[in-house]
């Protein structure tokens, strides 16, 4: 019986070439499209997965109780690991890090850009990094020894062996000793260093970090087996306030292997993060899928009378229902595997491109899991397709189809119809959200921050550029081709250093005002072009300007004063500051966030980062003798900058991702559905050819004609619009209220949607009618 069915299949596939062609085509798209989706979504999934401990390994975060928000944060003081494996039993291992920076690292006349951590002494206990070389229990006891990579150690010694044991110095001053060497850390971890250092060095140049009252290290736990995480929590929650009662912190556990997905909180709530994308195009996929099945059903059901007679003998000789549901299933089933065939091809070929936009290195490995889920993936679509047509098909009665007085019903013409809306909806409402993410990012790229971010560059102050920075500054200014350039502590892209230890006259102690502290140096502003509202800018001409402040518009605001210029504030309770002018308001985070209170005060010691403006159409010759100031002024280092609107457009990376990703997979979604108005379109013109060769004879036009066939069709996009225009701007609407700032939503986003939908149907199907109304009413009418 399996032989005589599959016979039947194939035989029925070479019989109708147009059905079986569209069919392959839209479900090997749809397949192809939900396989992609399906590796990026693992993927994401899988992200800090692999850690041995992973049920057990915490990050300990902060919720920072202020006047109007609680602000959550993933820095902690540098002393709390510590203090909680000594105090709470829970804890197994602890372990503080710093944040990853760029390094040099040399080995003899060798000088290598690398990526390192400060971590503390149990770091390879609670990470799953494999040692090659080296003890985890030991690696990092020594203050002076120093954890490579297995590409380090072949950059630097050419060989992972006999490694441990060797030096190398960190930026020229200071030696270190090997001690052990990690495997590559993999692609699906969300932290990425070259090599690991004793976080003892870094306590020693950075005192604050003993401080209760300061943070900034991110501190990691894991809890013993039979813990409860959330009795845990309870308790250490209260433990900062413990050692400074002044604290506004209340801490709790992270698992971290969700810190990735689930890494937006907001006063305090977690709301969402990547996990949001992760749906989305989870959701898309399905959409997708379901609309390549709505054209298989499609098709099969409208060409249900083809195989009238073949229902209608089988059932005379005996043939159960259920016998016809499973032959028709077993070709839809047949078709999908065909169609997944190609479409591991396609997936195949796409993966690089794939992997370029969405920053991946997905691949196809055809292990057991990853070919269990895409033969389900093909099963359930062959399922879910062949379904309906299944049971339409074997619900014939024998005598009526013998008889010759088989017709459709009604319901099943509406049952047809409701398909075509349904997945024509949903295409619009994914040319819609293309195009509002579109103009979101658009908008987000071109906005005026309140600076001008374009052909400035920063490097980090290193070497001797550290130690006569203003040396450097001045011979850089020199340098045909710069137009100004100062040195800085801060990035301006993100918060990176805060504080509420601000107090001025009028205000509220109870209160506590997070402020933005940006340690500058002079020419600061006037390099980024940011505008002063009143007062002025920190100038040499003042000696006394390293007792000033400037701040923002809305530091000016939250603090409530008026005639601010000229009135003192208390910083820390130890210095006193004179307000010399006020900033207009500009970004210097993402536009997800509102404008935040913000500061500027003389402080060269602290700052880490050079930034300088360079002339325009200028670019290249200018960094080229940037670089040879750099390496002449501080030999050993490379000129290692960065272009600050490329580092602005990063904050928005995943948006642009999403940006792209929903590009791609709505036009797909869109020719899948046109596929299935194609092969409807043409079967309709067919079946009608002879209502056409007479109206012709009586004088028809073909503009007449091809109006008769498209109206009813244009009727059931015209309905998907309505469906899906309220819907997309009830979806894109909550999208950008994600953001502080955002584009309106304009009528014309809509409607235009609506249009472009419209007019690709009308070509689909115009197409087909205009073929059938050109047709020679002999050639329709011959066999009357």
């Amino acid at each position: 019986m399996f032989k005589h069915n599959l016979l039947l299949t194939v035989r029925n596939f070479k019989k109708y070439k147009d059905s079986f062609i569209i069919n392959l085509i839209g479900l090997t798209t749809g397949l192809a499209c939900t396989m992609l989706i399906y590796l990026w979504v693992n993927d994401e999934l899988g992200v800090d997965k692999f850690h041995t401990k992973d049920s057990r390994l915490y990050q300990i975060m902060e919720h920072q109780q202020y006047a109007e928000e609680i602000m959550t944060t993933n820095s902690t003081p540098g002393i709390l690991s510590e203090a909680l494996v000594a105090e709470f039993p829970e804890f197994e291992h602890t372990a503080t890090t710093s944040w990853v920076s760029s390094y040099t690292l040399s080995v003899e006349e060798l000088n290598v850009k690398s990526r390192g951590i400060y971590v503390g002494e149990d770091y390879f206990n609670i990470f799953s990094y494999p040692l090659i070389q080296g003890d985890a229990n030991q690696v990092l006891t020594d203050k002076n020894a120093i954890v490579i990579s297995k590409a380090l150690a072949i950059k630097l010694f050419k060989s992972t062996e006999n490694v441990v044991g060797k030096r190398m110095e960190l930026q020229h001053e200071r030696s270190f000793l090997v001690t052990g060497v990690f495997e590559n850390i993999p692609q699906n971890s969300s932290e990425q260093f070259d090599f690991a250092l004793s976080f003892e060095n870094f306590k020693d140049k950075h005192a604050w970090v003993l401080e209760w009252d300061n943070n900034g290290p991110r501190t990691y736990a894991t809890l013993k087996e039979g813990s409860n995480p959330e009795q845990v929590e309870k308790k250490i929650a209260p433990f900062i306030k413990s050692k400074n009662e002044h604290s506004n912190v209340t801490l709790f556990l992270k698992p971290y292997s969700e810190k990735y997905l689930y890494g937006t909180y907001e006063n305090g709530v977690l709301s969402g993060g990547r996990i949001e994308y992760v749906r989305l195009f989870s959701i898309i996929a399905v959409f997708i899928l379901i609309i390549a099945c709505i054209n298989f059903m499609n098709l099969s059901t409208a060409r249900a009378s083809r195989r009238s007679r073949e229902v209608g003998i089988k059932k005379a000789v005996g043939a159960q229902q259920r016998s016809l549901i499973f032959q028709y299933i077993g070709e839809s089933v047949l078709m999908t595997m065909l169609s997944l065939v190609l479409a591991i091809i396609i997936v195949w070929l796409a993966l690089p491109e794939f992997n370029n936009i969405t920053g991946k290195h997905i691949a196809l490995h055809f292990g057991f899991n990853q070919v269990l889920w895409f033969v389900f993936i093909g099963v359930l679509t062959g399922l879910v397709s062949g379904s309906y047509p299944a049971l339409y098909l074997s619900g014939f009665k024998p005598i009526a189809i013998l008889k010759g007085e088989i017709r459709g019903s009604l319901g099943e013409l509406w049952a047809r119809r409701g398909l075509v809306i349904f997945q024509f909806s949903l295409s619009i409402i994914l040319i819609v959200s293309v195009l509002v993410i579109f103009k979101q990012i658009e908008y987000v790229q071109s906005k005026n921050l309140g600076y001008n971010k374009d052909n400035v560059i920063y490097f980090p102050i290193e070497g001797k550029t550290k130690e006569n920075t203003d040396t450097f500054l001045t011979e850089l200014k020199r340098v045909p081709g710069v137009v100004n350039a100062s040195s800085i502590g801060h990035g301006l892209i993100g918060r990176q250093s805060n504080t509420s230890g601000l107090n001025w006259e009028g205000k509220n102690p109870d209160d506590l005002i997070l402020f933005e502290n940006v340690r500058t140096n002079y020419d600061l502003i006037e390099t980024l072009g940011i505008e002063m509202k009143e007062g002025r800018s920190f100038s040499r001409d003042f000696s006394t300007d390293t007792t000033k402040i400037i701040f923002n518009e809305a530091a000016i605001r939250v603090m409530g004063l008026k005639d601010p210029i000229g009135q003192v504030i208390n910083l820390w309770g130890e210095i006193d500051l004179e307000i010399i002018g006020v900033v207009k308001d500009f970004h210097f985070e993402s536009l997800h966030e509102a404008v935040n209170p913000l500061f500027f005060i003389i402080d060269q010691r602290s700052n880490w980062n050079i930034m300088a403006r360079i002339e325009a159409g200028r670019e290249q010759e200018t960094l080229e003798r940037l670089k040879n100031l750099y390496q002449t002024f501080n030999p050993g280092f490379t000129f290692d900058y960065q272009f600050m609107d490329e580092k602005y457009q990063k904050l928005y990376k995943s948006e642009q991702r999403v940006a792209s990703l929903s590009r791609y997979f709505a036009g797909f979604a869109i020719i899948i559905s046109c596929l299935g108005l194609f092969g409807l379109a043409a079967f309709t013109a067919q079946r009608r050819l002879k209502e056409i060769g007479i109206r012709k004879v009586l004088g028809s036009s073909v503009s007449n004609i091809i109006y008769l066939l498209s109206k009813d069709f244009s009727r059931l996009v015209f309905m998907a619009i309505l469906i899906a225009l309220p819907t997309s701007y009830f979806l894109m609407r909550s999208w950008l209220d994600k953001f502080a700032f955002s584009i309106e939503l304009k009528i014309w986003f809509f409607l235009g949607s609506g249009l472009v939908a419209l007019i690709i149907a009308w070509v689909t199907v115009g197409s087909q009618a205009l073929k059938a109304a050109n047709v020679n009413p002999t050639a329709c009418l011959k066999d009357e």
